[in-house]
Parts: C-alpha cells; structure tokens; sequence
C-alpha cells in the first residue's frame, strides 16, 4: 500500500462517514438486521488473503452502516448514549494515527490528557489537584479506580495494608448505597473483594433521593456491629430518573464519620453547567471522588470515561508499582498514569476530549446541556398533559420517567377473557398487573416501528419508560413524535389477540 493508496481511502472514508451522518435523521432510528446480514457478520470467515482499502471500505458502507444502534439520530431516547461530536470524531482518527501508549512518558498525549482532566474538573466544579485523576474506559472502570483507594484508605486508618496484606484480618469493609444506584458500583465492590452482601441499600425519600437520616442510622447499626464503614455513594443523576442527591448533609455526614464519598455522576454531573439546575449540585465538591463520562453528555466518541479524586496521594498509593523496565526520570513527579489506575498500555483518549471541549468551548457546552434539560421538561409536561400516560418523577436532570397507563383506546385493562376479580382491591391489583404487562412490552414495540427510541427500567418495582434527552438537535417536534409512538404502540399491543 503506498501513501496515495491511504490517502485516496481516506478521502472515500471521509465522504462516507459525512454521508452516514448527514443522512441518520431521515433514517429509522433503529431497526432488526435483516437475518442474512446478521448471518453475514457473525459466520465471516478469517481471511487468508488480504483485501484492498477500497474493498474494506465498500464492506463497511454495505454491511455495518445501515444496522446502527441508533443513537445518533436526534429522536433516540434509550439509556444514555450521546450521539458523537464531529470534533470527536476527526481527533479519534489521528489518534490511531498516533497511536501511542498513554500509559506516561514525555509525549503529547500523556500532557493532554493532564490538560483535560483539569478541563473536565473545572467544568462540574470539581477540587483537581496535579495527578488527581486519569481518563478511563468509562465510568464503570472509574469507580473500580475511585473505590479502590476509597478501600485502601480505610484499611490503611484501620492499621491494616492492603496492598501488602489483603482483605484478610480486616473487619468487613461497608459500603452504603441506593435502589437507585448504578449497577457499576456493585461489581466494583464484588471485584474488590467488598463483597454485595457489605453494600448496604439505604432508604431514600419520596423524591428519590438518598435519606441522610436513614444513612447514619445504617452507619450506627454497621459499627455497633464490630464492621467497618468506610464508603457512601451518592449520584449526581440517578439512572431511573436523573434525580441528583443532596450533597451537603451527605457530606457532612461523612466527614464526621470519616467516611469516603464518592459521587457517581457519569451521565450527569455535567448538569451543573446549566444555570437553572446548578443549584442541586451544591456540595458536589465535597466528594472524595467523582465518576464521570464525557462519552455521555459531552458527546464524546465511545470510549471515554474520567475518574476525579481529591488525594492525588491516595489515589496514586493504590496502584504505583513501577517494574525497572519502565522506570523514566524523564516522567517528572507526578510519574506515569499507569501508577493511577489499573491500565499499563493505555489508548490515546485524551485528543477527542480535548477536541470536543475546544470545539463547543465551555459556554457551547453549557447551551447544549440546557437545551437537553429544557427539552425533557418540556417531554415531562407533554406526558403530564395526556390522559394515557402517567410521569412518575419530577424531572430534575434530562431524564423523563414514564408510564402507559393501560387504559384509554384499545383494549380495557384486564381483558383477557377471564372474570374480573371481586373486590377493589384485587381489581386495584389486576389494573396494576396489566399496566406493567403492557410497559414491559412497549419499549421493544416502540423500537421496531422505527421512528423513535425508548427503552425501559423499574422504578419503586413497576415497569416503566425512561427517555433520556442527550442530543441538543432533538426538537420539540421528536418529543411531540416520541408520546405518539409510545400511544400508538401501546394501543397495537392492547389490541392484540
């Protein structure tokens, strides 16, 4: 392959990603592969002899494009999955062409990367010491990060050296969470060693939100009973209903119980940036630590998440260990950031992050996230304002929790050819069954028609519809698009036989 081989590809790769883009929102949002095409990919022999650029590229236009996930069309509502920024995406193709090892050393990459962790800290208004934090793979390995040196730490006061020692000889460690909290954090603290049987569920209010009042008592109870409490997690945007903790009690509490709070904000702590919701971070710098994505709401290409500890001390005590081959006087103090976390070869993550913030700058950012927060308020009063559909929380980030109610046109709740049950509360009973049925099913429904995305979740044990608004591009015309798409499916599913 000469250079005009590559650069003639990459002009014809260039064209096709814009074309892609460019066309994604006349497109279904999503739909089921063709059965031959999933075959395609999934029986693909090895190859034995190599194909040309062109071919490759003319595969990649005829066999992945068209079966996207979806999440780049502004009328993609499910999880929380951003379309890409442009910027982004041009800085990750000259990072591969990079493609260095960002593990340290004296070379762009690793001095970037220092520069935009600060640019993440400084935009939520996090405390960032020199070395206190590193990009990641995203939130799910940050808070592994996060919660490690939240254990190291608490052995450590407890006398105990856990890196030398391990868990044995020291009490079980507790860690204290909600319903509402993400399912990373408990893998985290299986993998550690915690244990999920020493992650404690605390109660929360009616808003949601976790009850600083049943947390100390939960504390009490853990350290009259000979265990060790050292963790709290609190969310800076829940995953059900993007509701935000209060964090000032929370991290009073911990301070006066020494405690190590972690705050779990990876889709949503970049809310702070919108003026009329920054109100309900207050306290968020307070955190021991903070567990975020800018491949979430900043938009920046898959992968990319960013662990935020205040003790660069702690965090770098918990995982240096610099074997002679790699020592290099030339790293300077602050070492490698291999001695930061759990990654030795380490991709190149820090251009797409830098070049997705330079793009829209901070103020850009800031109109984009308000947009989204406006946008769902707006998705809230829609639901609100249907006879059909139930809102089951207030929406206080970019996430609108909803439900079908079951009834209106289509077939009645309960009318599956049996005797109605007697009394009103069994009857009570039969409505709340039907509708959960009928939620459960609706998010698929809505996906396969093709016009919007939605998916679904429990919240306080019923069945329901989350939208999460990420896209600034999304108009009021989608929300208007996506309560028809959920009314109309739902009635095809109650009309069913």
């Amino acid at each position: 392959m000469t250079s005009e081989d590559f650069r003639a590809a990459a002009h014809t790769a260039a064209d096709l990603v814009s074309d892609y883009l460019a066309e994604l929102p006349a497109r279904p949002v999503w739909q089921p592969m063709d059965d031959t095409a999933r075959q395609a990919l999934l029986d693909a022999p090895l190859p034995k002899d190599g194909r040309p650029l062109t071919e490759l590229l003319a595969a990649i236009e005829r066999d992945v494009l068209p079966y996207p996930m979806g999440n780049g069309n502004p009328r993609f509502f499910g999880w929380v999955n951003s379309a890409p920024a442009p910027a982004g995406v041009l800085a990750t193709l000259a990072a591969s062409a990079i493609n260095p090892s960002s593990a340290g050393g004296d070379h762009a990459d690793v001095h970037l990367e220092r520069a935009v962790v600060r640019w993440i800290a400084e935009l939520v208004g996090f405390p960032h010491p020199a070395g206190g934090g590193l990009l990641t793979s995203g939130t799910s390995m940050a808070t592994i990060v996060c919660l490690a040196a939240a254990r190291n730490r608490a052995a450590r006061l407890a006398g105990h050296d856990i890196r030398e020692d391990g868990l044995a000889g020291l009490p079980p460690l507790v860690g204290y969470v909600t319903g509402e909290t993400h399912s990373c954090v408990r893998k985290a603290a299986e993998l550690l060693g915690l244990g999920s049987r020493h992650l404690r569920t605390v109660a929360t209010g009616p808003d949601g939100l976790l009850d600083p009042a049943a947390l100390r008592t939960a504390i009490e109870r853990d350290r009259a009973a000979g265990l060790l409490p050292f963790l709290v997690v609190a969310s800076a945007g829940t995953v059900g209903t993007g509701a935000v903790d209060a964090f000032g009690p929370i991290a009073d509490l911990c301070a006066e119980q020494r405690l190590w709070l972690h705050v779990d904000g990876a889709y949503g702590a970049f809310g702070v940036l919108d003026p009329l919701i920054a109100h309900r971070y207050a306290g968020l710098e307070r955190a021991d630590s903070l567990a975020l994505d800018p491949h979430k709401w900043l938009g920046v290409p898959v992968d990319c998440g960013c662990a935020l500890v205040r003790d660069t001390e702690e965090l770098r005590g918990t995982f240096s260990l610099v074997p002679s081959y790699l020592r290099d006087e030339a790293a300077g103090a602050l070492g490698w950031f291999s001695e930061y976390g759990t990654e030795q070869t380490r991709p190149f993550r820090a251009l797409k992050v830098w070049a997705t913030i330079a793009h829209r700058g901070r103020d850009g950012l800031a109109r984009d996230i308000a947009r989204c927060t406006a946008l769902a308020r707006r998705l809230g009063e829609l639901v609100e304002a249907d006879e059909e559909l139930e809102l089951l929380a207030e929406v206080q980030t970019s996430i609108v929790a909803f439900r079908h109610r079951a009834t209106g046109p289509g077939r009645p709740a309960g009318a599956d050819g049996i005797e109605e049950p007697g009394g009103p509360g069994e009857a009570d009973e039969a409505e709340e069954a039907a509708a959960d049925a009928l939620n459960r099913e609706l998010p698929v429904a809505v996906q396969r028609r093709g016009r919007v995305f939605v998916t679904g979740a429990r919240l306080a044990g019923r069945e329901i519809l989350r939208a999460c608004l990420l896209n600034a591009d999304t108009t009021e015309a989608d929300l208007e698009l996506l309560v028809a798409e959920v009314k109309a499916a739902a009635r095809e599913l109650r009309q069913a036989p």
